[in-house]
């Protein structure tokens, strides 16, 4: 049987006695990434305090946590962009989806966001939490992350996605 050991805002650790040997289970919160794209084609990317990290302002898309079980991430989706950009989508779409189980479980969405409109609600971090908030060209994007200004994850797996979308004419 599953023993809590730990059960925090954002992380529940558990330990379960299988087969002789006590397995570590990490439960995070679902996630995602959102890119919100406007009618140039642009993603609009934020630098965001985090005084807890190493580097205390992070460039990065927008991003965010669901709230509760089962919640809806398009719904998560248009709410991170409302609190960190102040922008709502009128169209949303899962461009890709990791599931991890074992070890460390959660789920992880990237969405592309569409059909921008204005649509600020407050931001629970504070809105001194985002520093700036810009959109780039693709190309651009591509240039942050083959510089190191951007890191080689999930994201830049999505921008290579969004970029053959768009080439392919499927946004």
């Amino acid at each position: 049987m599953e023993e809590i050991k730990y059960d925090g805002q954002f992380i529940k650790v558990t330990e379960e006695l299988i087969e002789g040997n006590i397995w570590e289970r990490v439960y995070l919160k679902d996630g995602l990434q959102i890119f919100p794209m406007n009618d140039q084609k642009e993603i609009y990317m934020i630098e965001e305090r985090r005084p807890h990290e190493i580097n205390p302002i992070r460039f990065k898309f927008v991003t965010g946590l669901m709230d509760k079980i089962g919640e809806d991430p398009l719904e998560t989706a248009n709410r991170e962009l409302q609190e960190e950009i102040g922008l709502k989508a009128k169209t949303l779409k899962i461009i890709n989806h990791r599931v991890s189980s074992g070890t460390i479980n959660n789920q992880f969405y990237q969405i592309l966001a569409t059909e921008l409109f204005p649509s600020k609600i407050p931001n629970p971090d504070g809105e001194e939490t985002i520093v700036s908030i810009k959109a780039y060209p693709l190309d651009d994007i591509v240039e942050f992350i083959q510089t190191g200004k951007l890191p080689w994850d999930m994201g830049a797996l999505a921008i290579f996605k969004i970029k053959a979308m768009l080439e392919q004419g499927d946004i």
